[in-house]
């Protein structure tokens, strides 16, 4: 079985001539880009293992040396993929905090218990986290604030939700 990777920054371009580069960090967690991290580079089918020998941020960017990855043109060979972990070692989520990988197939209900849908997938936005929701084949945004999302039950994968009168069908 493949073991489902979480991406965790995508690397965009090189930095400077001895093997750095720049990435956009895709993690709510970025203190785990740190010295001795080892991380998979993934682009298309190519995967392979880099450990971390530098990190510092970098404006909104976090500036990063790999073991191995000594010149302008091994980084550049990077540029473009991602870099990920596996699901397994996600941190644990804190309180009240949801990974989006982790809410897909969970499914959505009123306060009553009728099911509402299923979710697909959860974005966060400059207005706020959205949670997709498929609702009989079409898609759904909903706003992930709490006076619409009631409660979530990870354990029976299940979010109780208090969508406002036509929101699921927009």
């Amino acid at each position: 079985m493949v073991t489902p990777l979480l991406t965790v920054a995508s690397v965009v371009r090189t930095h400077g001539l001895r093997g750095e580069v720049l990435a956009v960090v895709a993690t709510d967690f970025p203190e785990r880009l740190r010295h001795g991290v080892t991380l998979v580079w993934r682009s298309g089918d190519a995967e392979r293992l880099l450990t971390i020998r530098d990190a510092n941020p970098h404006g909104a960017r976090v500036r990063l040396a790999f073991e191995g990855i000594d010149s302008i043109e091994a980084a550049a060979a990077l540029r473009g993929g991602d870099l990920c972990v596996a699901a397994a070692d996600a941190h644990p989520a804190p309180e009240g905090f949801y990974y989006a990988h982790e809410v897909e197939g969970f499914v959505c209900e009123d306060a009553a218990g009728r099911r509402l849908g299923t979710v697909t997938g959860l974005e966060k936005t400059a207005a706020g986290a959205i949670l997709s929701v498929d609702v009989a084949g079409r898609e759904a945004l909903v706003p992930w604030t709490r006076p619409i999302v009631v409660r979530v039950d990870r354990e029976a994968r299940r979010i109780v939700l208090d969508p406002p009168e036509g929101l699921l069908e927009l």
